[in-house]
């Protein structure tokens, strides 16, 4: 068997990290090297994976780790090879959002009715024993995005999308075995999936258990794999999906298709499929909560006459608005219910537009003569500079 390398190391810490230290350096690498990160070199990423959890789970724990600092490896820390929680399982389940949960607890409990029962002969500890081969579990969750209009999603949409996933082998029918042969029972350990250790220490012999190195845990053996899956049961496949994203989604948001994910292992459920919406900025609108902002511009006379408007909707159609006569420029209008419509309910924002009065840069012979002519009937003048409040 292969020396095992320091834990430190494995971490790529000094010795006298502090916990802080440790859980970044943990988290770091347990994202690099997850299986499901991983999908084009699983076996060797699973075998990262677990010395690192194996490191994090003696150095997190300061009795351990003042037992690994002072005997190393061949000491009474070899309390089993999990993650922050224990286990061969113990880790966060990864998705490209982060981590998003825990594995199983069921080692720590294993491990250390070992430990009572190799000093107390198993009296006074009631902890269940160790895990034994894994059972069902769930398929990993996919992540992606999706870009869409405003337009789409005021209105919502459906739309096919392609995604990139494992799906059961045809040939061997997910089994991994060629077809006419079987999966056998891990004669190593039995089918259990786990091995267990004694282990000589200055405070006497400790039983520990292990994952079972020839099967890596899962209790069964291919001997003959299948020629397609190599002996994975599952091949990449690339299915087209079908997604109804619904109206009044905002930026960010998410969308999830239950079972759409990853397919599960030893009859487990299949993971998620959560697609992250990303809006596109529009030319004209803005979106504040549900309510839909814009800017109408307007001439000079409409605003000191007063006029009837068509004001564009996000959908396409136009709702005709009346401003009143002496309307300045910045005033704001509201078309109530014309916004997006809430996701969880049926009340819609509004759209709220503001005018904004447009001085004409070029003027005709005939236009300059008729404002001339306005201007001395109201008796025009330079608005009087107010003093200000301490001025």
């Amino acid at each position: 068997m292969a020396e095992k390398r320091d834990y430190y190391e494995v971490l790529g810490v000094s010795k006298d990290a502090t916990d802080d230290q440790l859980k970044k350096a943990y988290r770091k690498l347990a994202k690099k090297y997850h299986p499901d990160a991983n999908p084009d070199n699983k076996e060797e990423a699973e075998k990262k994976f677990k010395e690192v959890n194996e490191a994090y789970e003696t150095l997190s724990d300061p009795q351990k780790r003042r037992m690994y600092d002072q005997f190393g490896h061949s000491g009474p820390q070899g309390f089993g090879g999990g993650g922050p929680f224990g286990g061969q399982n113990g880790y966060y389940s990864y998705t490209s959002s982060g981590f998003d949960g825990f594995g199983d607890f069921g080692s720590d409990f294993g491990d250390l009715g070992d430990i009572f029962s190799a000093f107390f002969g198993g009296r006074g500890f009631s902890g269940r024993g160790a895990k034994g081969a894994q059972g069902p579990r769930k398929g990993a969750d996919i992540n992606m995005h999706m870009d869409i209009t405003f337009e789409q999603a005021f209105s919502g949409i459906e739309r096919q999308i392609t995604v990139t996933r494992n799906e059961k082998c045809d040939v061997c029918d997910g089994t991994g075995a060629k077809p006419g042969t079987s999966v056998t029972k891990c004669t190593t350990c039995n089918g259990t999936g786990q091995v267990r250790q004694v282990q000589n220490t200055i405070l006497g012999q400790v039983q520990t258990t292990r994952t079972c190195s020839e099967c890596h845990g899962t209790g069964e053996v291919i001997k003959e794999p299948c020629i397609k899956c190599k002996g994975k049961g599952t091949v990449r496949k690339q299915p087209k999906i079908d997604v109804k994203i619904p109206a009044g989604i905002d930026n960010g948001q998410t969308v999830v298709l239950r079972g759409e994910g990853e397919p599960g292992e030893k009859g487990g459920p299949a993971g998620d499929l959560y697609i992250t919406l990303r809006i596109k900025r529009h030319s004209i609108y803005t979106r504040e909560k549900n309510n839909v902002l814009c800017e109408v511009p307007i001439t000079i006379t409409q605003a000191t006459l007063g006029a009837e408007l068509e004001i564009p909707l996000v959908d396409g159609t136009k709702e005709k608005f009346k401003i009143p006569e002496g309307t300045q420029t910045g005033t704001k209008f509201v078309l109530k219910g014309k916004g997006f419509k809430g996701v969880r309910s049926s009340n819609c924002g509004d759209l709220i537009f503001t005018v904004i009065v447009q001085t004409p840069k070029r003027l005709s012979k005939e236009q300059r003569e008729l404002l001339t002519k306005l201007a001395k009937t109201m008796n025009e003048q330079p608005p009087v500079k107010k003093r200000g409040l301490f001025g």
